[in-house]
């Protein structure tokens, strides 16, 4: 994307954990944070702005929906997006799976605001 601060979606938080996650990505990136609690709000969402990542809960606290589902679809078929998209999940055999499907390397929510965690999302939100 452009200069302009890097714009991310977050899909399938709690208000806390997103709450947590849009504190760390303003503090560390200057991020805009987009919210979709569904999958129509995310397709919604799509239509009208580029996202230089995606943030994906395992299971949607809104309606538990899989994060997982929501992966596969982004990154095949005809709605296939190149925006990255990342799991959020303290569970590593939910990460290899979301892996296998196309995503990027993610993190779990016990990793939020960790130096790891950072290095990992500046791959994608710094410079920007």
């Amino acid at each position: 994307m452009s200069d302009a601060k890097p714009r991310v979606l977050d899909v399938g938080q709690c208000d806390l954990d997103h709450s947590n996650i849009t504190r760390m990505l303003k503090e560390c990136f200057d991020a805009t944070v987009d919210r979709a609690r569904d999958n129509a709000q995310v397709d919604h969402l799509l239509d009208f702005y580029e996202y230089d990542l995606i943030l994906v809960n395992r299971i949607f606290d809104a309606d538990a929906s899989s994060g997982q589902d929501l992966i596969s679809r982004l990154k095949s078929g005809d709605a296939a997006t190149e925006t990255p998209v990342m799991l959020v999940s303290n569970y590593e055999d939910a990460q290899d799976t979301a892996l296998l499907s196309g995503a990027v390397k993610g993190f779990g929510k016990s990793a939020l605001g960790t130096e790891e965690t950072i290095k990992l999302l500046s791959l994608y939100l710094s410079g920007k």
